[in-house]
């Protein structure tokens, strides 16, 4: 009696997500060359002609074509036989015109990070960062030169902190406190989505002189300067503002742990006793299995900065008992990111 053949075996390891991972630098590098060129700008008004939409970015004729169609296997464009348009979250997020234009993080991350990156290898085996510094720059200079790339940057952090921002606006128990400040600002995301929820609370944003003007103008524009102050300064340099709750997102993991004890002490100093802080930032998972994109801008601080590093949830509680918070918790917002919560 002849048998059956056996069934072929589903589970050889193929080398497809290896390689994956490995060109990714591929898909990446043609979204940031799409968001220079301002391909999603240039369809926000509309759907438009492969041709006439390659003739307004400057495309070379041999290269539209393959790009802007690599761009719709991306699933970050449309196409309708020869005419393109932007996806829904390419639209809202990469249209400069737009208040929640990530773009100009991005613009950031093509000029300066993705060439950066190319010198991982040496970053991990010397640990020093391979940006401006390298060369005796300063990185900062990169993003403060004038007006209008600190505005492009500051722009950028408020396209991906506005989730964030909205979910501390409802999970937090704002009902609790009156006043609150953002140490480290930015554009005033937070602080905007905070006071809009809860009308009761006043407050601003901490952060460097230079960003005042973007920030004021900013809060302008949502009706909120009534509630919302500037407070100019340096936050090792000058003491903290005081308020009943204080925020600090997307800042501790710029920093050496000196520094971050520091700068939690002088979070600790400036509140009143019953006072709270929020940090927030992409916190590493405590098992160090499962938040990919903490763990990987953990990797970008090493670029980018000389002691900076993210950091998990667990070692975050250590940080703040250490400088006198209890109650600590720490609380998953959307994404990779969470926040840490202590008490005075």
């Amino acid at each position: 009696m002849n048998k059956a053949p056996s069934p072929v075996s589903t589970d050889q390891p193929s080398p497809e997500r290896l390689l994956q991972i490995g060109m990714g630098f591929w898909a990446s590098k043609a979204l940031l060359s799409a968001v220079e060129l301002g391909v999603f700008t240039q369809l926000a008004s509309g759907p438009r002609e492969g041709a006439e939409l390659a003739e307004a970015l400057g495309l070379h004729p041999r290269a539209a074509s393959d790009f802007l169609d690599a761009l719709v296997a991306l699933g970050l464009l449309d196409r309708d036989g020869t005419v393109y348009s932007n996806k829904a979250d390419t639209d809202l997020f990469l249209d400069r015109s737009k208040p929640c234009y990530v773009g100009g993080l991005l613009e950031m991350a093509n000029a300066r990070l993705y060439p950066f990156w190319g010198a991982l290898t040496e970053a991990l085996m010397t640990g020093l960062p391979q940006n401006e510094a390298k060369h005796g720059g300063n990185p900062f200079d990169a993003i403060y030169r004038d007006q209008a790339s600190l505005r492009g940057f500051l722009q950028g952090m408020t396209g991906v902190s506005l989730g964030t921002a909205r979910a501390i606006a409802q999970k937090f128990p704002w009902g609790d406190y009156t006043t609150f400040i953002d140490i480290g600002a930015a554009q005033g995301a937070l602080p905007v989505q905070v006071a809009m929820a809860h009308p009761h609370l006043t407050g601003g944003g901490f952060d460097l002189p230079a960003v005042g003007p973007v920030y004021e103008e900013y809060v302008a524009a949502h009706g909120l300067s009534d509630r919302l102050r500037f407070y100019p300064g340096d936050f090792f340099k000058d003491e903290c503002p005081s308020a009943d709750v204080l925020v600090m997102g997307h800042i501790l993991h710029d920093w050496a742990l000196p520094q971050k004890l520091d700068l939690l002490a002088k979070c600790h100093a400036a509140l009143p006793p019953g006072g709270a802080l929020i940090v927030y930032d992409a916190v590493i998972d405590d098992e160090r299995r499962e938040n990919a994109f903490g763990l990987l801008m953990s990797l970008n601080m090493l670029i980018e900065t000389p002691g900076g590093f993210d950091y998990t949830g667990a070692q975050c509680r250590k940080w703040m008992e250490q400088t006198g918070f209890s109650n600590i918790r720490v609380e998953h917002l959307v994404g990779p990111d969470s926040m840490v919560i202590g008490y005075k």
